[in-house]
Parts: C-alpha cells; structure tokens; sequence
C-alpha cells in the first residue's frame, strides 16, 4: 500500500500533462492536421514489444497491389536528424534498425524517417506525381496528435491487461488506458494460434470498446531460419544446441518458440535497439568457440544491426541465422482502407 501511494503521488504530475495534452488536442485548440490521402496511423500505448514492426509489414504486403505505399517512421535509435529516405544501403545509424528492415524486405515501398511527422509527410506528398503515394503508413504514431489519421490502429498485447497497468517508469504505460478510445482498429497481438472463443470473450470485455470500433486477434508466424552472413552453412540448423542473441522489447516468444527444438545452451539479452559494442561481440565470439556445435539465432531486427559489424569470428559468421516472423489474424482479414 506504501509502495502504491509513493508511486501515485510520483506519476501525479506525468498523469496531469497527459490529460491536459489530450485535452486541448480534443476540444481543438490544439490543431491536428489531416490530408488529403489515407493515412494509417499504427502504435501502441505500451512500452515496446506489441508487434508494430510485423503489423506494419502485413499492412505493406496488404496495400501493395493497389497503392503506391510510403511508410514514415521517426528512426528509433538513428543518429541522424531530419527528415531522410532510407536506401537498401542505407545504416542503422543513419535510420534506424527498423525502418531499414522494411526497406530491405520491400524495395519498392518509400520508406522515411522523420521525428516530425508532418514534416516528413509533406515532403513525401512534394515527389513528382509518378511517385507520389497513394496512402501512408505512420509506424509507432498512436500517441503522435499532430497528424489526423484516417484510421488509427492500437495494438494490444495479448498477455498485459492496458487497465491493470500504471505508467512509465513504474509500469509499461506511455499514455492513458482511456486512449484506446481514438481508436479506429485495436488488435489484440501475440495471440495463440488456437485462441478459444472463451479467451476471445474475456479480451473483448476487458478492452470496452464502442460499436464503432473493430476488433482483432493476431498471432505471430515464425519463417525458416535465414543466413545473416554470406557463406554460413545451414547444416548447422540442425545441431540439437542453440545460443539465443537478442536486443529486443521481449526474447521470450522467440525462446519459447526455439525451446521445443533445441536445447538452448546460451542466451544473451540486450537492451531493445542495442548497438552491438566491440566488448559485446567478443562476448558472444567467445560463447560461440565455447559451444563448437551449435547454431547461433537472432531476431531480423538484430540482423540488420549485426550485419554491419565486421568484428564477428569466422565460427560466427558460417553458424549466425535470424528467424524473420510475420503476422496471421486468427479471426478474419483486416481492412484498413
């Protein structure tokens, strides 16, 4: 009871500027601005690991046969500043892991960062007609009031109640549970492959939304194992041992997934977005000679960050795999224009 109170008198006053900010961008003296295009505003109002990332990529593989698809996103982690496209050349540095994973899985798709949203979607609607977009996707934008969305899409991890959480840094809240009420779409993420109507029932009535909202369930899909490196032989996807390296939100999913085949001799998590340093990749050279057999698995967000560190041995580099992952909704399809 003592810890409670401490905490609420501490989130009083982040409590207070997140209701005055919605306030005043709901009763309009705060202005949002809206275009003249679709634009799909997709996030969370929790601290990381729901899914944006493959949600977003459903939405691009969903939109791609009608639409000239752009996809806006502030570079989390990025060193840079600005509004800039991301090449297939581009650095985790100059953009961010994420948006390069996107431009690489989707060379066709416009792919930007921009910490100012608006900036960054005037200038995508400035490219010559040809090549302008049709609809945008803002990723990781369900906080972001600057832009109105003409549809906004929450995700909600299957395994955390949104009102039985309190707010950063004490809890995994960046925003108020009421929220989710300017949601258009709130899919409920991370799903079992086999969720029981009961377990749905229980997720509707907890969330209340209104009749005008939608909901659905996600889960995620794992993909054959992909080489990181050039030359890597595949024959070691087969060892009965693994080492798990990951720099994300939330491992367990994915360790849980390589559990049921492999006896997991290591596991080294880093902080989500990690910068591999020189001490790190000695760390992980050295558990790979000290397990000679076994394969060595990371995430396709991980990948795009260790593939541009040349300090790897030669005993990582012929044994390092990511697992790329997509999403499957378990109700029906989701139409979001």
């Amino acid at each position: 009871m003592k810890r409670f109170l401490i905490n609420y008198v501490l989130l009083f006053p982040y409590f207070i500027v997140l209701k005055i900010r919605h306030y005043l961008y709901d009763s309009g003296f705060l202005k949002s601005k809206k275009f003249d295009l679709p634009v799909i505003s997709i996030g969370n109002i929790e601290i990381g690991g729901t899914g944006k990332t493959p949600h977003t990529e459903y939405l691009i593989k969903k939109l791609m046969p009608t639409e000239r698809v752009a996809v806006l996103s502030r570079g989390y982690g990025r060193k840079s500043k600005g509004f800039h496209f991301v090449r297939i050349d581009s650095t985790v540095k100059e953009v961010g892991d994420e948006p390069l994973q996107m431009k690489r899985k989707f060379v066709d798709v416009i792919v930007a960062v921009c910490e100012k949203r608006v900036k960054g979607v005037e200038i995508m609607l400035s490219l010559p007609p040809e090549s302008r977009p049709t609809v945008i996707i803002l990723d990781d934008a369900f906080q972001h009031r600057k832009i109105s969305p003409s549809t906004n899409i929450l995700l909600v991890d299957y395994n955390h109640m949104l009102e039985e959480q309190i707010l950063f840094p004490f809890g995994r809240l960046r925003d108020l549970p009421e929220q989710k009420k300017r949601a258009d779409i709130v899919i409920v993420t991370k799903c079992p492959a086999e969720i029981s109507p009961e377990e749905r029932f229980v997720r509707e009535q907890h969330l209340k939304l209104s009749n005008n909202q939608k909901l659905a369930f996600s889960t995620i899909n794992y993909g054959e194992p992909k080489a990181l490196f050039e030359g890597a032989d595949r024959r070691y996807i087969y060892s009965k041992y693994a080492i798990l390296i990951t720099a994300v939100a939330n491992p367990k999913p994915l360790q849980y997934q390589l559990v049921s085949d492999y006896k997991l001799v290591e596991r080294l998590n880093f902080r989500d977005h990690h910068n591999f340093t020189k001490r790190d990749v000695e760390k992980i050279n050295k558990k790979a000679a000290k397990w000679p057999k076994a394969v060595l698995f990371t995430t396709e967000k991980d990948a795009q960050r260790m593939m541009e560190n040349n300090n790897f041995s030669a005993l990582v580099r012929e044994r390092i795999f990511y697992i790329p992952i997509e999403v499957e909704f378990v109700s029906e399809n989701l139409n979001v224009v």
